[in-house]
């Protein structure tokens, strides 16, 4: 197939709009990218976002995955030409149950015409294993939509060969990510500036002195193609994050710098429910997009406060081991606190944030 084809690899992207998308979008259009040149189909469920540069996909489709009908129409077409399937999509309900519904029959649907998300009630009772994260630790004993995606691909073998990609917090661009910590972290100190209210740290004196990781959406679109055209990454699954480690302490710093508020030193006694007091904001944010002429957002379509909540309150180290992705040749890496300020500033470029 891959001889009739102008492009040597033809990529289908669902769930280009996201922060991964994005950057995966990015990375295949570079002359260097592994398996290339690529053709690159990007798709979501909505019209194409102002911020979202379109020139980095050859073609642009909109459809709903849940809608069978839907998308066979728009994905038959071109069926016959697609080499590689990104996905990058997700859609969140109120229990991990629904998650795992919606999230499979999404996927189902793409798959037949050719990780845990945050759930309230089981916020309080996750046991993780031993940190760093190994890729062959035991699944858990709840409900994950990402269990459930792992075996639909594997029912699919031999027919087809899959590499699974298990980030940390991603650290991205875009307006309709579900989990945009950094974006949600933009917004509490957006607000915080705007109404002169110290920025205080709303997670505990665990978190704000223990390290964590998080994962550079470049650095996870390198190693989704780098598994998509390396034989031996074929039906294996990769932990893929910056490579370094950070404490909230040394981020929120950062954090102070970017946005110019005033550092605050976390004092354990000064609780307060920031979930709340953010999720009352919502005419302050509407007053901000107006003031400083950015790209029209409701602040409940962009914010994950509550979920950013439950990792601020871990009692563990969220910390993933990434040898095996080195044994297997990945070596992609990016300092965190360097990726924060250039995300940053990339949420300013798209005027989503002012």
């Amino acid at each position: 197939m891959e001889q009739d084809l102008p492009h040597r690899s033809v990529a289908l992207i669902v769930g280009v709009t996201g922060m991964v998308g994005l950057s995966l979008a990015e990375a295949l259009k570079k002359p260097t990218a592994q398996g290339g040149p690529w053709k690159v189909y990007g798709s979501a469920r909505r019209s194409i976002p102002s911020w979202f540069p379109s020139s980095i996909t050859d073609h642009y489709i909109a459809f709903d995955a849940m809608n069978s009908d839907d998308t066979m129409e728009k994905l038959s077409p071109i069926s016959n030409q697609v080499t590689h399937v990104f996905w990058v999509a997700i859609q969140v309900r109120e229990t991990e149950e629904a998650n795992i519904a919606v999230n499979t029959t999404m996927l189902a649907n793409v798959l037949n015409y050719m990780g845990p998300i945050f759930d309230p009630i089981l916020a309080n009772q996750l046991l993780p294993p031993e940190p760093p994260f190994q890729e062959d630790s035991p699944r858990l004993s709840f409900p994950n939509f990402y269990y459930a995606l792992e075996d639909l691909l594997s029912s699919y073998s031999p027919s087809i060969t899959y590499s699974i990609h298990r980030s940390s917090i991603i650290v991205g661009a875009s307006s309709r990510s579900f989990y945009n910590a950094l974006l949600t972290l933009s917004v509490y100190a957006t607000i915080c500036k705007y109404q002169g209210s110290p920025f205080r740290y709303p997670g505990t004196k665990y978190t704000w002195n223990h390290f964590c990781d998080m994962s550079d959406a470049r650095v996870l679109a390198e190693q989704q193609i780098w598994a998509a055209v390396s034989e031996g990454a074929k039906n294996q699954a990769f932990n893929c994050t910056n490579g370094d480690v950070f404490t909230w302490k040394s981020l929120w710093k950062v954090l102070c710098e970017i946005f110019e508020v005033e550092f605050v030193p976390f004092d354990e006694n000064e609780e307060f429910d920031w979930v709340e007091e953010m999720n009352k904001k919502g005419e302050v944010w509407d007053a901000i997009v107006a003031q400083y002429g950015l790209y029209k957002t409701e602040l409940n379509e962009i914010n994950c406060f509550g979920a950013l909540n439950a990792v601020l309150h871990f009692r563990f180290q969220h910390v993933c081991s990434m040898n095996k992705s080195r044994k297997f040749g990945f070596f992609g890496y990016a300092d965190t606190l360097e990726s924060i300020r250039m995300w940053v500033e990339r949420l300013r470029e798209m005027k989503i944030i002012p």
